[in-house]
Order: C-alpha cells, then sequence, then structure tokens
C-alpha cells in the first residue's frame, strides 16, 4: 500500500538532490515510491536535511533535501510504502 507523504518542488540535477514538500511525516528508513509524467522510482530514504543539517524525521508542513536514484521532475507525487 501506498500513501501520498509529498512533492517535489525542486531537482538538482548536478548534485541528485530532490526538494520534496511534505503532507506527511517522513523518517529516515521508510521505503518511498516517487511517481510522475515520466518518474517511476522505488528506494529507501538514506538520509534528508533540513536547514543543511541531517535530520531523522520530518514533519507535514517541512521541506527536506534528499538524494534520489534517478531523475524526478517537479510536481511528481512522493508516496511512502507501507505493508
Amino acid at each position: 500500500m501506498e500513501v501520498k507523504v509529498g512533492k517535489i518542488t525542486h531537482f538538482y540535477k548536478k548534485i541528485g538532490v530532490a526538494v520534496v514538500e511534505l503532507s506527511e511525516p517522513l523518517l529516515v528508513g521508510d521505503t518511498i515510491h516517487i511517481s510522475g509524467h515520466a518518474t517511476d522510482i522505488t528506494q529507501k530514504v538514506e538520509s534528508m536535511q533540513m536547514e543543511h543539517q541531517n535530520v531523522a524525521r520530518a514533519e507535514k508542513g517541512q521541506c527536506i533535501g534528499m538524494k534520489v536514484n534517478g531523475e524526478v521532475r517537479e510536481k511528481d507525487i512522493v508516496f511512502k510504502v507501507t505493508d
């Protein structure tokens, strides 16, 4: 099952980092699925940053940066994969 946790607001192609605006909390270790018109990536959240500081948990309404395993686009939807 998948639960929507946010959307991509920016992607830094050179460093492979996406900015995600969260609509639900997200933890390091969660498995996410990024889906969009030309995007289909499933990966584990290895690390997240807010204001250039590593965080283990981010809450609804916050924006985080995280490494992604591929190219994503603005407005792609981020889902948390649950059992």
